[in-house]
C-alpha cells in the first residue's frame, strides 16, 4: 500500500503537464479558419481518453498563453 499512496502525487502532479502537452498538440494541429472551442477541445480529449473539465480546459489555454477560438482565427 505504501507504493501506491507514494505514486499517486507523482501521477496527480504530471497529468496536468500531460493533458497542456496534449492540448497543444490538439490546437496546432486545427483548422486555422475555424478553430476547436474549448467545448470541441473537450470532446477531442475526451476522444484521446482524457475526461477533463471545459473550465479545466480553459484554465490550461490561458496558463499557456493560448487565447480563445475566435481570436486564433
Amino acid at each position: 500500500i505504501k507504493f501506491h499512496v507514494a505514486i499517486i502525487p507523482l501521477l496527480s502532479y504530471r497529468l496536468p503537464i500531460k493533458i497542456k502537452a496534449v492540448l497543444k498538440e490538439i490546437i496546432a494541429a486545427e483548422d486555422k479558419n475555424n478553430p476547436l472551442g474549448d467545448l470541441a477541445l473537450m470532446d477531442a480529449l475526451k476522444e484521446r481518453g482524457y475526461d477533463v473539465a471545459r473550465r479545466t480546459i480553459a484554465k490550461y489555454r490561458e496558463q499557456m498563453g493560448i487565447p480563445v477560438a475566435r481570436l486564433r482565427k
